[in-house]
């Protein structure tokens, strides 16, 4: 995030013919919205004096109590480079405020940096995140729509002429740049039409605002090469899904808290409680990491999602791997969440669930370095293995039973989560579906 001014923000607009900027923010289901103004309300909206109405937002606020405000944080301006190189167009990311200048507690962005302010109280300065957030590239049809036809047939790490994506991801990969990302790595993934594009780690929040850009960078460029691109789980039956595999660490003192020179894994006391805290709340943040009825259709054996609950240091079977790589870069990577979440509420619950293990002092479990899905049943259950929570029903019910769930999101966004999940799964189970139709019509 940058350390821009108000002055600065104000003299780059006009240096680069910005004429339109968009002010964004996220419902609490991470869909990003925006309120459009022109270059000259932009000291208006830097000064906090744009207004909006809260209640055509989902899960934001009741009629009676509408009325918010946009606050820029001068940090996220950016101006887009897919746009016309005149009448260019810029975005800022905003909290969420009260007509009496408070913060509104329903904004997930709220909602992190709460999480943010009680790692600090515990003295860890910084909460590092690296996101490996993977999607699928899918042709349009003649008006437009998306369809499950991929550009290409290849696997992991391939490359042109087989990934026929190469040239969109190119260009996304450029276009993040010119936002100030710093990419990594970007490749093909497993299964056809998948790809990953990665980015440096970063703190907390910066990284939920660099998620939720990433979505809409992606979506564009897409678009432009004549394709949808997607962040839905599992779209296609029979291949991987999209997951969004989260490396997490804490920074004290400058330092990295994870690390512990003298500890045969290389992992620190509060690496190891925060592991615990993971593995005991897992469960109960699963509606958040994963947050659709599709979300569970990916965490299924055989399509390297995990499934079970469990941690390892030597192999990608389990819920958390310990990457190999030690010292300042040590962390730790949690692979359930998928890249349909809301990263600022994801990224609070899993801060959360760490931090809860590090206060109590909850000792994980041994972990577990063979092949989970090499096991027979009777080896997990004998190995007291878990498993996640099998679909999103299931998930909803561990989360309302959660007070630490409740504590991180707020009463307000706790009820209406649930409520608006129940209601999902309500409508999905109702549903009448073609596989129930291919199964059942002609035998009965």
């Amino acid at each position: 995030m940058m350390n821009y001014s108000k002055e600065d923000i104000i003299g780059m607009v006009k240096e680069q013919d910005v004429k339109f900027i968009r002010l964004q923010f996220t419902d609490i289901f991470g869909i990003m919205k925006n309120v459009s103004i022109t270059a000259d309300q932009l000291e208006t909206a830097l000064n906090n004096e744009v207004m909006f109405d809260g209640s055509a937002i989902e899960g934001f606020a009741r009629i009676e109590e509408s009325d918010m405000y946009l606050r820029p944080d001068p940090g996220t301006f950016s101006v887009f480079p897919w746009r016309p190189q005149t009448g260019k167009v810029a975005r800022l990311i905003c909290d969420v405020y009260n007509t009496d200048g408070t913060p509104f507690k329903g904004s997930p962005r709220f909602v992190l940096k709460k999480a943010l302010e009680k790692a600090l109280s515990m003295g860890y300065d910084t909460f590092n995140v690296g996101p490996e957030c993977e999607f699928f590239l899918f042709l349009t049809d003649s008006e437009g729509n998306p369809t499950l036809k991929t550009q290409d047939n290849a696997g992991y790490f391939d490359l042109g002429p087989v990934d026929l994506g190469e040239n969109a991801r190119r260009d996304m990969v450029l276009a993040l740049q010119e936002m100030g990302f710093e990419v990594e790595a970007s490749h093909h993934e497993v299964a056809p039409g998948q790809h990953e594009i990665d980015f440096k780690y970063n703190d907390a929040l910066t990284t939920a605002d660099a998620v939720i850009t990433f979505k809409l960078v992606v979506k564009t460029i897409a678009q432009r090469h004549g394709l949808h691109a997607t962040f839905m789980p599992k779209p296609v039956f029979g291949i991987n899904g999209s997951g969004m595999h989260t490396n997490v660490s804490l920074n004290k003192n400058g330092k990295n808290a994870f690390y512990d020179e003298k500890d045969p894994m290389g992992l620190s006391l509060d690496a190891k409680y925060f592991i615990g805290g993971l593995i005991r709340h897992i469960r109960s943040i699963a509606a958040i990491t994963n947050p659709t009825v599709n979300s569970f259709k990916r965490l299924v054996p055989d399509y390297e999602a995990p499934v079970h609950i469990a941690w390892s240091v030597k192999n990608r079977s389990p819920l958390i791997r310990v990457p190999a790589i030690k010292g300042k870069k040590s962390r730790l990577e949690l692979r359930n969440p998928d890249p349909a979440c809301n990263p600022y509420l994801t990224l609070a619950v899993i801060l959360y669930a760490g931090l809860d293990g590090i206060e109590k002092k909850i000792t994980p479990p041994q972990p577990i370095d063979k092949n989970i899905f090499d096991m027979t049943a009777e080896q997990i259950k004998a190995a007291g293995i878990a498993s996640l929570p099998a679909n999103l029903k299931e998930a909803v019910d561990e989360m309302s039973r959660s007070g630490l769930v409740k504590q991180v999101l707020g009463e307000d966004i706790f009820n209406k989560y649930i409520a608006a999940k129940n209601e999902e799964w309500k409508d999905y189970a109702s549903r009448v579906t073609e596989w129930e139709l291919g199964q059942y019509l002609t035998r009965y």
